[in-house]
């Protein structure tokens, strides 16, 4: 009765990895970037409950697991993007090996397990497949390489004739022409699906019986006077770099001659963030719990006045980064990199929360985890890149704001997401040059996303919420006006300002 019931869900486990990977074929035949991405998803969610009877067991853990897949699926059928599949996967992922392995532990071993899931995926098809080959009968019972064995002289010897017919007789040639047989681009996507969706059904046991230990990090020569000394010179160079940011980043005094701000806004955004990561790194390997360093006061003091400096380091980053945009433009890239800064600025603090009541290097991973879930997660559902077109419209000069002159360029680049807020900036009072080339772009932008809209295998409910708004604003009338001839980059290669590429990004400035 056992092995019969393993045999049974190892078959329903084939018929969903069948069922998901002609869906596959069926969904993306044509497109690959519409609601069709949330649907497959949703499907494999499905395919893995119903498959895997474990998955369905009434266990905490896996349910979270589960619900989050559903609702990272819900936001690939919104507006599909990398983020949100990224996190599907991963929550998919969980749910599929948490079944076999202890409870969830922390997100340094999770981030190890669903590495080695992705790595050991790969290959998992295939050594099923070979161990399936390799099953010894017992008895008379019957096997996949006897029943090939049986059926290899049939089928070749049917073929050869098959052949010779269709040779001599036009009538079965014709039948045979007709005849839709998958091309090799079909099976490539058939066997894409099988590859992608089997790991999840049949995990790797590797995967699931790794005993993964906790991250150790040390440093040789960390005794108590070199971790003195050391705090104290650190805080010594950290002073001096935070009392230049405030006489010259933070009150706004005039640099020396030769430099301007801006080159001393852009120079250092990018190397403070990284000095900070490194700050956070020694103290995490200088003062471990339980070590003669950790239970030192004036350590412990130090460390605590070396983080509040780093964390004052990385608001001096996010001040440049600020006024950088300020003098150039607002982009997703940027309102990222503003977000990471703010999960380094607290990542600092839970360092020093740990070193000061001694928690566990667990307790820190989890503590970063859930930071950065809670800076992820709301992105799935935010359009980054339209909120930033709509900060350039809003203030830019052209509208009486004190940002940079609006690039019409980099906004047609953006694609659908800047449609609204070109909108918005036609309804300013423009000059008349100005008011042509806003609705030269936002023209080709609508004619854009009405054709992506009008396609099935492209249609999202965002572009179609997104479509109604611009109808709601522009009326019948200019919402019928057909896109001028030209594409956004001929539009641009013709403008007497081409864009330049921003020094912090590859968004096209003017």
């Amino acid at each position: 009765m056992r092995l019969s019931r393993r045999r049974f869900t190892f078959l329903i486990k084939i018929g969903a990895t069948a069922f998901l990977a002609a869906l596959f074929e069926r969904l993306f035949s044509n497109e690959a970037d519409g609601i069709q991405i949330g649907l497959f998803a949703l499907a494999w969610l499905l395919g893995l409950i119903i498959a895997r009877r474990d998955v369905r067991q009434p266990r905490l853990g896996t349910a979270i697991s589960l619900a989050l897949a559903a609702l990272f699926s819900t936001a690939l059928i919104y507006d599909p993007g990398p983020l949100a599949w990224l996190l599907f996967c991963s929550a998919l992922s969980i749910a599929a090996l948490l079944p076999r392995t202890a409870a969830f532990d922390d997100a340094w071993r999770w981030t190890v397990r669903l590495m080695l899931h992705g790595f050991t995926g790969i290959a998992k098809p295939v050594i099923d497949l070979f161990h399936l080959l390799s099953v010894r009968p017992r008895g008379n019972r019957l096997t996949i390489r006897s029943v090939a064995a049986i059926l290899t002289l049939p089928l070749i010897g049917s073929a050869i004739f098959i052949a010779l017919f269709a040779s001599a007789n036009p009538l079965i040639a014709n039948m045979l022409t007709n005849l839709e047989l998958p091309t090799m681009t079909q099976g490539m996507r058939w066997g894409f699906a099988t590859f992608l969706v089997w790991p999840a059904l049949r995990p790797h046991r590797l995967v699931t019986r790794l005993r993964i230990p906790e991250p150790a990090i040390g440093l040789p020569g960390t005794s108590l006077p070199s971790v003195l000394i050391s705090l104290g010179l650190f805080n010594l160079l950290f002073a001096i770099q935070n009392g230049l940011d405030i006489a010259f980043l933070w009150s706004g005094a005039r640099l020396p001659a030769g430099m301007s701000m801006t080159e001393y806004v852009h120079r250092g955004a990018y190397p403070l963030i990284a000095t900070a990561l490194l700050a956070g790194l020694f103290a995490l390997t200088m003062l471990r719990p339980g070590t003669a360093t950790a239970a030192n006061r004036w350590a412990r003091r130090l460390v605590a006045l070396w983080v509040a400096q780093n964390v004052f380091l990385v608001a001096s980053s996010a001040l440049r980064t600020i006024d950088y945009i300020a003098e150039f433009e607002l982009t997703a890239w940027r309102i990222a990199a503003l977000m990471w800064m703010g999960l380094v600025a607290a990542g600092l603090m839970l360092i020093c929360w740990r070193i000061w009541f001694g928690r566990s290097a667990r307790w820190l991973i989890n503590a970063n985890a859930l930071a950065a879930a809670i800076i992820l997660i709301p992105c799935c559902f935010v359009d980054l890149s339209a909120s930033a077109a709509r900060w350039n419209v809003r203030h830019a000069r052209e509208v009486g704001g004190t940002a940079a002159p609006i690039d019409l360029c980099y906004l047609g680049y953006m694609g659908p997401p800047a449609l609204l807020p070109l909108i918005e900036l036609e309804q300013h009072p423009l000059p008349a040059d100005m008011r042509a080339r806003v609705q030269h772009v936002r023209t080709n932008l609508l004619d854009r996303l009405s054709r992506r809209q009008a396609n099935p295998w492209r249609w999202t409910p965002h572009g179609a919420i997104r479509l109604a708004q611009a109808r709601a604003l522009l009326g019948p009338t200019s919402f019928q006006a057909r896109a001028p001839a030209g594409s956004i980059r001929e539009y641009c290669d013709r403008s007497p300002s081409p864009p330049t590429v921003s020094p912090l990004t590859d968004a096209p400035s003017q």
